[in-house]
């Protein structure tokens, strides 16, 4: 029998090897635990906001390997498993990664090494990660946030992420009662854990819970994660639990948000206790629009593009589906990216999927609605969404130039403002324009006609085909 070391980190509390709950207040990446031998491991645990921007969670556990190269396995919500920049496949079939075995199923990923022959075990279900190594060295050896050191000393330098450690306050949610909430803490007491109890203390689990649930609302089945977390622990000793769940209303262990994916701003969570889920919008990220949907209106002077875009998980919170949203042109419909889940409606000079364009004096205005279906339409369910955006483009001044008739054409780049053209300009000796003139030709003299034409620089296309754009008796040249 080989006693094991453990170390939890869960919600925003990490219980270290020797039973102490320590706090993570802010954002970060920090190390739980690093290995030096003939090869370099560290463990790391990233940390961010969720629902509230003053509490923080879990995120994702990484594995850091220096051997012959440094290497990463990260570990992530959902049961996803990055190798370096590869998403792995993976089931209960252990796979080896760079002297790693990587293994997934129902419960959870686990990732097992062996460093100076101490086997080391990390587990993690999206939101409770658990490391399991022999104890054959003192806690106070270790190094990391599972050993004995503080919780500052282990804070990770990230690279362009700088506001990680900037603190945030929010009032209290009045809308649920933080003690009642809590009194799913206690059932830690209860007797189908009292076997283990004996033998490992559940107070760090405890406090760990109490802290968490007196501030933020039990949602995301964080009032089973604690309990659970606490189980997991037994079973790992080999200690047989009887039947808590029934009592504590906790569905059998699974991981959570299987394969469901959110962008960097998202998290995922549950729609109703017990329900299905999504990707909700991270509150410090959410809080920066307001009573806003998505970003202001992007005109292009240029190309004449305009185009804007819309938050996928702020559409969702108020339950408006993105794809029954349109421009004035019902055609014209919203193109949600896969990866940021932001939805972008555009449209162009060429296409102004139905804006109302109003000419006046050197400037012309773009307006157009997004809205959802005419009433009569199939999807009826959704709040009516009514969302004017314009803008502005101003017409080209009148520009003068001068140059030198050198040869038989003429090329020059012209700037108005935001806009950039190439004119072009060539002379011909017979009217119909297939004799283009010759570098010093008589004709330069005596000639009938010139064509020129006009393009923008950036758009597809010409503004003015040569000869379209008309002809210069000798006089002007």
């Amino acid at each position: 029998c080989i006693p094991y070391l453990t170390c939890t980190i869960t919600g925003p509390t990490v219980i270290d090897t020797g039973g102490t709950m320590k706090t993570v207040e802010d954002r970060c990446a920090y190390s739980l635990l690093h290995f030096v031998h003939n090869k370099s491991v560290d463990v790391l645990a990233k940390f961010q906001e969720r629902r509230r921007k003053d509490v923080s969670f879990l995120e994702y556990v990484t594995l850091n390997i220096t051997d012959n190269g440094i290497h990463y396995i990260r570990l992530e919500q959902g049961g996803r498993v990055w190798v370096n920049d590869a998403l792995v496949d993976l089931n209960s079939t252990p796979q080896e990664f760079h002297n790693v075995m990587l293994s997934k199923d129902e419960y959870g990923v686990t990732a097992k090494l062996s460093i100076d022959n101490k086997n080391t075990t990390v587990f993690f279900d999206g939101l409770t990660a658990q490391l399991y190594f022999e104890e054959n060295v003192s806690p106070k050896g270790l190094d990391g946030l599972c050993g004995s050191r503080p919780v500052d000393d282990n804070r990770i330098n990230e690279a362009g992420n700088s506001s990680c450690e900037t603190a945030y306050t929010e009032p209290d949610d009045d809308t649920f009662n933080s003690t009642v909430a809590a009194m799913s803490c206690q059932l830690l007491d209860q007797e189908a854990f009292a076997a283990c109890s004996e033998h490992i203390s559940p107070q760090p689990y405890k406090d760990a819970c109490h802290h968490t649930l007196t501030k933020y609302r039990a949602v995301d089945r964080l009032s089973c994660q604690f309990l659970e977390a606490f189980a997991q622990v037994c079973n790992h000793r080999g200690i047989p639990l009887q039947d808590w769940r029934t009592n504590a209303s906790c569905s059998p262990p699974e991981i959570f948000c299987q394969d469901r994916t959110c962008s960097a701003h998202e998290f995922c969570g549950e729609k109703t206790p017990g329900g299905d889920t999504r990707c909700f919008c991270r509150a410090i990220f959410a809080s920066k629009y307001n009573d806003s949907f998505g970003e202001p209106t992007s005109c292009s002077q240029d190309s004449g593009q305009v185009s804007v875009s819309l938050v996928g998980c702020l559409l969702e919170n108020k339950g408006i589906d993105y794809s029954a949203l349109h421009l004035n042109n019902d055609t014209c419909r919203g193109q949600m990216d896969e990866v940021t889940h932001m939805v972008t409606f555009s449209y162009n000079s060429s296409n102004t999927c139905g804006a109302y364009v109003v000419t006046n004096d050197h400037q012309t205005t773009f307006t157009n609605t997004i809205m959802t279906q005419a009433a009569g339409d199939i999807i009826t369910r959704h709040d009516q969404v009514n969302i004017n955006f314009s803008c502005i483009h101003t017409q080209p001044k009148m520009q003068f130039a001068s140059f030198r008739i050198r040869d038989s054409s003429v090329f020059q780049n012209i700037t108005s403002g935001a806009f950039n053209y190439n004119l072009t300009m060539k002379a011909y000796s017979d009217p119909a324009h297939t004799q283009a003139l010759l570098e010093r030709s008589e004709h330069f003299l005596s000639h009938k006609t010139a064509v020129w034409g006009l393009s923008r620089v950036g758009q597809s296309g010409p503004l003015l085909e040569p000869g379209q754009g008309g002809e210069l008796s000798s006089e002007h040249w």
